[in-house]
């Protein structure tokens, strides 16, 4: 970075009323084992611009108040003398804000750009879970006015739907319909009722799913690695999809079929997936959130957790692939509630029983949460036309944006939170595919959601 901003710190005392130690909760263990598997930081960060006449000083108090109200934010990890993982919420502590000044000379777009790659850094800084708390956040301020404030939480101790009701309390959009209307468990209680017999049952019921879904597998979901010299001398290669006809096309398909667009996106996804690796089953991990579970719709504490998702796309149109991936994800959202505990045992006994170790290795992953809400509305609202589509092919892309040392899995697609496009995230091992397989996949993408766009007999073509 070129500009150099005056640094600086205030300190924000916080207090709250719960506190204590007690185990982790079911999504605190499943993100501690993604964490150590992946290797990244997995934090949940952002800029926001500033609504003027706001100061240093009032969003100092909003986040002293925020982290006073929320005892998930102020949990640490501890080890026992017997070696557990433990958390421990401070009763009271000291936190600080971040305040980075820009010369009065500094160009606006510059400092500007600067927020940009600012925030995206905290978004892959690791976050000590002993020694730091879990939220961070900071102020950027030039010519005398504050103008963006940069937030990063660690993913440890919340999840998409905590943030739709942490960024109201620091001036980031509105609550969501009912917040506050009951009082939600914290992050210890939480815990405390994972430890309950009832709560058990749960997870050794959603265990005998998973083995029916993981006995078969083969080692790994796309085979052992055929070519060691990856791309270009590397394994893996992260790069970025995008198609606006693709997602008009997704809403025609939403809109013929009366489907929800993220089901329809996933099975626009599995087909093209299923054409392109010659795939004629899609197994893969998923993402899922719990809280449609009684009393777990407000709790801030991480509550989405891997599911296992298998779909058969053999001798289907793209609508019935559609319609067995609906099925899948409600079974699989079933059965993602459980102790990671407890599925690591069920791996280790299956991996006995097989003879060999195995596992799935293609993750996909929804992050839109904005979005969400925005493409629903699209979907009711408006009638796409086949020359909708035809305008937005000009505007699809794809590029490769670099390196991983490492990754844990072989494939990992997550549909990214932007408007009016299907925005791709992509991680690939190279070792595994080859560039015309990579490239296949994504603009069949869009081949797919357009062939379907209007035909509910398309076929999938997979396998």
């Amino acid at each position: 970075m070129s500009l150099q901003p005056a640094e600086s710190r205030i300190p924000i005392p916080f207090a709250g009323t719960v506190s204590g130690e007690g185990p982790l909760t079911w999504g605190e263990k499943a993100l501690l084992q993604d964490q150590r598997e992946t290797g990244w930081a997995l934090n949940a960060s952002g800029a926001q611009n500033l609504a003027p006449g706001t100061t240093v000083e009032s969003l100092a108090a909003r986040l002293g108040a925020l982290i006073s109200q929320q005892p998930a934010l102020r949990v640490r990890l501890v080890t026992d003398p017997q070696g557990v993982i433990r958390q421990r919420v401070a009763d009271s502590g000291e936190a600080a804000l971040e305040v980075l000044d820009f010369a009065d000379s500094d160009d606006p777009v510059e400092v500007a750009q600067y927020t940009e790659r600012l925030w995206q850094e905290w978004l892959i800084a690791p976050i000590d879970h002993y020694r730091d708390w879990p939220v961070r956040m900071g102020v950027v301020r030039h010519r005398g006015v504050a103008r963006y404030q940069v937030l990063s939480f660690n993913h440890l101790v919340i999840d998409a739907t905590s943030m739709t009701y942490l960024m109201p309390e620091l001036g980031v959009g509105d609550p969501p319909a009912g917040a506050g209307s009951t009082t939600p468990m914290n992050i210890l209680e939480l815990a405390e009722y994972e430890h309950t017999e009832a709560a058990q049952r749960v997870s050794r019921r959603a265990m005998r799913f998973w083995e029916s879904q993981l006995r078969d597998i083969p080692p790994r979901t796309f085979g052992e690695p055929v070519h060691p010299e990856g791309r270009l001398g590397s394994r893996y290669w992260h790069g970025r999809f995008a198609s606006p006809a693709a997602y008009q096309a997704v809403l025609a398909i939403a809109q013929r079929s009366g489907g929800d667009v993220s089901r329809v996106m996933f099975g626009v996804l599995a087909t093209a997936l299923g054409r392109a690796m010659g795939h004629d089953r899609l197994r893969a991990k998923v993402i899922l959130s719990n809280r449609y579970r009684p009393g777990f719709s407000e709790i801030i504490a991480p509550l989405a957790q891997n599911a296992i998702v298998s779909v058969d796309l053999t001798n289907a149109t793209v609508d019935e692939v559609m319609a067995r991936g609906r099925q899948a994800l409600l079974a699989s959202g079933m059965h993602a509630y459980y102790d990671p505990d407890h599925l690591n045992e069920l791996i280790a006994r299956l991996d006995a029983e097989r003879g060999y170790p195995a596992e799935v290795t293609l993750r996909m992953n929804d992050r839109r949460r904005a979005t969400q809400r925005w493409a629903a509305e699209e979907a009711r609202a408006t009638r796409v036309t086949p020359a909708d589509i035809e305008a937005r092919l000009g505007e699809t892309f794809f590029s490769w944006d670099g390196t991983l040392d490492s990754c844990h899995d072989q494939a990992f697609v997550t549909i990214e939170d932007y408007r009016s496009t299907f925005h791709l995230q992509l991680i690939f091992d190279m070792a595994c595919f080859t560039e015309k397989q990579v490239e296949d996949f994504v603009y069949g993408v869009e081949q797919v959601a357009i062939e379907a766009a209007f035909n509910p007999d398309a076929p999938a073509g997979c396998g």
